[in-house]
């Protein structure tokens, strides 16, 4: 929560924020990704953080204080557990096709949280 906090006095919002950690996870995982057959010294540190920065969401959007509604955080929740049983599989099996979800559903989320949030009718 300390992150969210700061966040707010340098007047980004978290919404901004966690599209911008995903993405730069995103970012990260495709450079590994592209650099497969040469160079995958960063495969364990990427996946790494991506899991943390999910834990950190799934945590978040989990807790009992969360305004977010029930289905949204089951949805969080849900996909956090894809996210940590890809992100063993590429542990103990890596496979650069593997990456392919991973990298598409922080794209999607980020491209989904930088959107304007429609005004409740």
């Amino acid at each position: 929560m300390h992150a969210y906090q700061k966040t707010l006095q340098t007047g980004t919002s978290p919404r901004q924020l966690e599209a911008t950690l995903l993405m730069k996870a995103a970012t990260r995982l495709k450079a590994v990704q592209d650099n497969w057959d040469s160079d995958r010294s960063d495969l364990d540190a990427a996946v790494i953080y991506n899991r943390k920065l999910w834990t950190i969401l799934a945590s978040a959007a989990t807790e009992e204080d969360s305004e977010l509604p029930v289905d949204v955080k089951r949805n969080i929740a849900a996909i956090a557990i894809f996210i940590f049983n890809r992100s063993l599989d590429l542990i103990v099996d890596p496979k650069a096709s593997d990456l392919d979800s991973l990298i598409e559903i922080n794209r999607n989320i980020a491209t989904g949280l930088n959107a304007e949030p429609q005004a409740a009718a």
